[in-house]
């Protein structure tokens, strides 16, 4: 594989068409990004590094899907930035943002519920963590799953449903939810 130094410039042809292609799935490389990371200012740079490493070899894109290509990027980003830096960020706090209604106990009520969702897939390992945030957050099927991750659609399948069972159980544990999802009385 040639190094980023050894890419072609890209022309201002290709500057416009990747911003065309590329620009309105920056924040859905950002969102990736923050999870992965699970820190703002982390994703940030991430997001920038993976962006201009897409544009270095966009060269190579030949026109499948944008948003998978891009995500995968910002994916392998993040790989090589771990293995150079050494594992994982230390857990950060949740950014807390209640949700607006009418009711302040409602809201803070529906406001905690979030803060707790984010905080029990923000402690799941790194390949179920990412799993599920590009199949229930940035909303991708299957198969760009598959195209993501370098994986068959069938151990994508086998591995969201396993993090979907772990990120449940976490959730029954912090809510004081029973099987049943009704509280404890």
């Amino acid at each position: 594989m040639a190094r980023m130094s050894e890419a072609p410039k890209p022309d201002p042809g290709t500057v416009e068409r990747f911003r065309a292609l590329m620009l309105p799935h920056l924040d859905a490389a950002y969102g990736f990004a923050r999870w992965l990371t699970r820190d703002p200012v982390t994703a940030q740079d991430l997001a920038q590094e993976a962006m201009l490493r897409a544009l270095r070899y966009f060269h190579a894109f030949r026109g499948e899907e944008a948003k998978p290509w891009l995500l995968r990027i910002v994916r392998n980003t993040w790989i090589d930035q771990r293995a150079k830096h050494g594992g994982e960020q230390p857990l950060e706090v949740v950014e807390n943002q209640p949700s607006e209604g009418p009711d302040p106990e409602q809201s803070a009520q529906a406001g905690d519920r979030r803060r707790q969702v984010a905080k029990a897939l923000a402690a799941l390992p790194a390949e179920m963590r990412e799993i599920l945030v590009l199949r229930e957050i940035q909303d991708l099927p299957y198969k760009q799953i598959a195209a993501v991750l370098d994986l068959p659609v069938g151990t994508v399948m086998s591995r969201l449903a396993r993090a979907r069972g772990r990120m449940a159980a976490d959730l029954r544990g912090r809510l004081g939810r029973r099987e049943h999802g009704l509280p404890d009385l």
